[in-house]
């Protein structure tokens, strides 16, 4: 098999409520960017990370009545429910997709406004994903930066939780081995793992696709529930180089905010927006 796929984004919706998801993340520790307007009608806010990033995506609160194109979004739960890979052509990508009975919409660009100490400069995107119910659990999608030097920038890489990239993410399905196959057809990577809990790597880190008792194990009252949904992508485990900051932002979160608090993590549930988030060193 070819390199692993390099992770690009994970994305949380937050629906139309991005002013309390930008005030519940600050307080998490990240350095969120300013707000985003995309062309295509969603907002956003990013934690950038070396490599990767988090996205907060949502839709203006006043267009709640209005069609926006973005169904994707409106229609979709709070939570943790987007994983986007790189792609140097999404051209490519798609033909890729199409390959393995997995192509949804053919490619789509956009746009969004950032704003820099020397002007206002359009950042540019092409995206690409997998066809819905490919992956239940969300949606899965590949990005074509046409400028990632409007969106890596190191003034936005500094948090207080000292988050420098993320590192797994976990996903809870009633089919796990069947959707951890298709996880490693379309990143050409193995199956690691045993009969309970599998990984599929990518570049800098691993999908976990893990039976509902599995996750359920390794969180505790923090998991998501699954409700009547076959999977769910269920936690995003992210590399700090200080736990300790962690801690501390954790010692002082508001009482709804549930912890596992151990040597080697630290677990926070962002309960308004359905987030676990795992921490490690």
């Amino acid at each position: 098999m070819s390199s692993p796929r390099e992770l690009d984004h994970a994305v949380v919706n937050v629906g139309y409520q991005m002013d309390q998801a930008k005030t519940s993340f600050e307080d998490l520790g990240f350095t969120l960017t300013e707000r985003g307007y995309h062309s295509l009608g969603s907002i956003n806010h990013l934690m950038m990370f070396g490599t990767d990033y988090a996205e907060l995506i949502g839709l203006p609160a006043d267009s709640q009545d209005v069609a926006t194109g973005r169904a994707d979004i409106a229609n979709a739960p709070l939570g943790l429910n987007g994983l986007v890979f790189k792609s140097d052509n999404v051209d490519e990508t798609f033909a890729h997709l199409q390959a393995l009975g997995m192509a949804g919409d053919a490619p789509k660009s956009f746009t969004r406004p950032v704003r820099l100490a020397d002007g206002t400069k359009d950042a540019s995107f092409r995206t690409v994903a997998v066809r819905n119910g490919v992956f239940p659990g969300g949606r899965v999608y590949f990005c074509e930066h046409g400028t990632p030097e409007l969106v890596w920038r190191q003034e936005w890489q500094q948090h207080e939780s000292a988050v420098l990239s993320i590192n797994e993410f976990v996903v809870s399905s009633t089919a796990h081995e069947q959707e951890a196959e298709k996880f490693s057809r379309l990143l050409n990577s193995p199956i690691s793992g045993d009969s309970n809990e599998l990984g599929v790597a990518f570049a800098t880190g691993q999908i976990t696709v893990m039976t509902p008792n599995a996750y359920s194990q390794r969180y505790g009252a923090l998991a998501s529930p699954m409700g009547d949904r076959s999977s769910i992508f269920g936690a995003l485990v992210m590399r700090t180089s200080d736990l300790g900051q962690i801690r501390g932002i954790a010692a002082r979160l508001p009482g709804q905010t549930s912890t596992i608090n151990e040597k080697s993590r630290v677990v926070l549930r962002e309960s308004a927006f359905d987030c676990v988030l795992e921490y490690i060193q």
